[in-house]
């Protein structure tokens, strides 16, 4: 990889209310420039706290956090008032999962486009409102014009996260935070709107991070996966590769749970009991509880995650093999 664009280091979160939850667990990565990451995992695992934690979206008063996030060498977690503002979709900007909440419903589609854009530049607001029309029609969404002076509740659900993509590359980011941009799609419009990720992607030369359950959906989107669990990153590896040879057991239990045309008829293999409770974390390997391969080590001592060229691997016992310890 080429001087990453972002780069995660020990990055962990805590929120603090009745309990202590751990969300983030000492996360770790890097994302190249024009590359797309996947970060697949159950719900809960920490993959939209990932993301809104860099883009610093969660309260002060109540979260914790330590670790390092820059973005083209930039302290993101020094950030304060106008600079912070200024990353907040100039930089890095977002695609919420519900764009029917993340739209404020009294405004027009074509206005809230417009202000966020002369929020970031010093322009007009007629040639803002001209680039607001022109993002609409990139993302291909009909009778763009029409669109423009309609209200959130006007549009379909499609046509709403279409919207809600033409917002976030409003003011060019660097980098573009997906966080499950289909869910609630039903499947035709689903493929659609991963695929009009992906051109764009290769059109603006950006870089994505793209949060989902779905490995289907990770497949048709990422270039490499990694693989959360209880706040961490337990692996990460290529896209074809993981695929094809995963190595940590939640790895290879996400793939086994997935259902295709050739499976019909046949019981679901689902991955046995349910994720930990993040205020009482298990001592050792989050995932020892439902797994297949545990020993006393993995109840005992929390595996580091291992990385070499392209790949990570937090487990004691892969899939294929034993890790060496550091």
């Amino acid at each position: 990889m080429t001087t990453p664009l972002l780069t995660v280091r020990d990055l962990s979160v805590q929120f603090h209310g009745n309990r202590v939850a751990s969300a983030l667990n000492q996360v770790s990565f890097e994302l190249g420039q024009d590359e797309v990451l996947g970060l697949l995992g159950e719900s809960g695992s920490g993959k939209s706290v990932t993301l809104r934690t860099l883009l610093r979206l969660h309260p002060a008063r109540s979260t914790r956090i330590q670790g390092e996030i820059r973005v083209g060498g930039q302290d993101v977690l020094a950030l304060k008032g106008r600079a912070l503002d200024l990353y907040r979709g100039g930089t890095v900007s977002m695609v919420f999962q519900e764009p029917g909440l993340a739209f404020d419903p009294v405004y027009t589609i074509g206005r809230q486009i417009t202000e966020a854009i002369r929020a970031h530049e010093s322009i007009d607001a007629r040639s803002a409102a001209a680039r607001a029309l022109q993002m609409l029609e990139m993302v291909q969404i009909p009778q763009a014009r029409r669109r423009f002076d309609a209200y959130p509740h006007e549009l379909s659900g499609g046509m709403r996260q279409r919207a809600m993509i033409a917002l976030a590359l409003a003011c060019k980011p660097k980098l573009l935070l997906a966080d499950e941009p289909t869910t609630a799609l039903d499947a035709t419009v689903q493929i659609q709107i991963l695929l009009l990720l992906r051109e764009l992607q290769r059109e603006t030369g950006m870089s994505v991070i793209f949060v989902t359950h779905d490995i289907g959906a990770a497949v048709e989107v990422a270039d490499r996966i990694a693989v959360m669990y209880a706040g961490r990153i337990v692996e990460q590896q290529p896209v074809d590769r993981i695929v094809h040879t995963p190595r940590h057991p939640y790895t290879e239990g996400l793939l086994a749970a997935t259902v295709g045309p050739e499976h019909r008829g046949q019981p679901l293999r689902a991955i046995p009991g349910s994720p930990p409770d993040l205020a009482a974390l298990p001592p050792g390997c989050s995932f020892a509880p439902r797994c297949a391969y545990v020993s006393e080590q993995c109840r005992r001592d929390r595996p580091p995650l291992l990385a070499a060229d392209d790949q990570a691997l937090a487990c004691w016992h892969p899939v294929r093999g034993l890790v060496e310890a550091a």
